[in-house]
């Protein structure tokens, strides 16, 4: 399954607003095509965010036409404004442009600066594939046999274009011959548990049972829950983690049930320039999202919704931290330094 995928003058991605239903395949060439997949969360999850905005990056001064390097600069900017716009909360994205701003600077000749931004992009890509095999292998050993894990939104190969982060543990571990079982939430508003993580698994033939948001606390406390596993879209430099909205509320009732919580994601992920969580900017999306499901009303006609789609949760509930260097206990701030 290639989520993303470089076609030397196009990038491919799977729509996963079709899913689970119809597997559609988009071809993109320019990066406002790009960021509107983005904004749509035709693609999604914050290691897949970066990689496709490195080739909207890529693809966007290709189109590029001036000898001048100021002018070159000035329209490259043009492209990573159009590109940071999409989704502020994913911290893989501004990653992702960071280093590219960095391989403009460094270059002088402007083909060449736009064969290094291809090369950087696909670079990109290939280094989230392996930095995501090394974190389940890692993750995969706090797994033990015949464990029942929670995890909440999608965070496999549909939100990397790798192999997954924390649905990657899962898969790592059940490849290991670990008999597992997995509870999905649905999670609400988009449903990514319930159309994506879902699809995922069924895919891979690994048992899951679909549960409403609002049923974790009831399994956790009949003993039906051995670890929770969840994804982030940032991590501050203590610890506290921003990830789909209602992960918070999963962290707590795992802390009261003495179930332990761990978060999964790549270095790319890290953010030392915000102290905590309280600094982690929070996307606000369409309240349509909360108000209606895939197109249809739910709600009265004029209902007011707000639809915040991150929340943070703050280190004191997480048990350890996964990450392709490494696992990490408290404190985090020590060990994020070292491996960020």
């Amino acid at each position: 399954m290639k989520v993303v995928e470089w076609l030397g003058d196009r990038v491919r991605i799977l729509d996963q607003t079709k899913l689970p239903h119809e597997e559609v395949y988009l071809e993109l060439s320019d990066y406002p095509s790009i960021a509107s997949a983005i904004v749509e969360l035709k693609i999604r999850g914050a290691p897949a965010i970066g990689v496709v905005a490195g080739y909207g990056i890529a693809l966007g001064v290709q189109k590029i036409e001036t000898s001048s390097k100021e002018e070159f600069l000035e329209k490259f900017q043009d492209v990573v404004g159009t590109i940071a716009a999409t989704r502020p909360t994913a911290r893989n994205l501004f990653w992702t442009i960071d280093w590219m701003q960095k391989v403009v600077a460094g270059g002088q000749d402007i083909g060449q600066i736009k064969q290094a931004l291809v090369e950087e992009a696909i670079k990109i890509h290939s280094e989230g594939v392996e930095a995501d095999e090394k974190l389940s292998q890692h993750g995969a050993g706090l797994i033990q046999d015949n464990f029942t894990i929670l995890t909440h939104c999608n965070t496999g190969a549909l939100a990397t274009g790798g192999y997954g982060t924390a649905l990657g543990v899962i898969k790592k571990a059940e490849e290991q011959g670990k008999n597992i079982k997995v509870l999905v939430t649905e999670t609400r508003p988009l449903l990514q548990g319930a159309r994506l993580t879902t699809w995922e698994l069924k895919k891979t033939n690994i048992p899951y049972r679909l549960i409403t948001d609002s049923m974790a606390g009831y399994f956790m406390s009949l003993e039906k829950v051995n670890c929770v596993i969840v994804g982030a879209d940032r991590i501050a430099a203590n610890g506290d983690t921003a990830n789909k909205i209602g992960t918070y509320s999963l962290a707590v009732l795992a802390k009261e049930n003495g179930i332990p919580f761990y978060v999964a994601a790549p270095t790319t992920t890290i953010d030392l320039s915000l102290a905590s969580g309280d600094e982690i900017p929070i996307e606000q999306r369409s309240p349509d999202e909360v108000t209606h499901i895939q197109g249809v009303s739910i709600a009265p006609e004029g209902t007011q919704a707000q639809n915040p789609t991150f929340d943070i949760t703050p280190y004191r509930y997480i048990t350890a931290i996964i990450t392709e260097r490494g696992i990490m206990q408290e404190p985090y701030g020590d060990g994020l330094r070292v491996i960020a």
